[in-house]
């Protein structure tokens, strides 16, 4: 848990992802479409990523990627932000965190 809490407030925009997830994939288009370079880790290239899965789903993320951090606080996974996005707000989190800037 201590690795995923580290990871998750070194950027602006973090997000757990594996590299064969599709809705991972979408959720990274996403980000880079409104502007924001998130840090990207791919729990299935990482040594420990057994456990930061296992972590993540402690934190309520199920399934457990995509898992979106956004100024250091958990946001959810693909369907939490796609509502965000849908909802208008995802992007002004992303300002409000630096995450974008203009």
């Amino acid at each position: 848990m201590e690795r995923i809490i580290d990871l998750a407030t070194k950027k602006a925009a973090v997000i757990f992802t594996k590299s064969t997830c599709c809705m991972c994939h979408s959720i990274k288009a996403l980000f880079y479409e409104l502007g924001a370079s998130p840090a990207i880790h791919e729990l299935d290239q990482d040594a420990g990523g057994r456990e930061m899965e296992k972590a993540l789903q402690r934190l309520g993320c199920h399934p457990a990627v995509p898992a979106v951090f956004i100024g250091g606080r958990f946001v959810g996974s693909s369907k939490d932000v796609i509502s965000l996005h849908l909802d208008g707000s995802l992007k002004q989190k992303l300002i409000d965190a630096g995450a974008i800037w203009f």
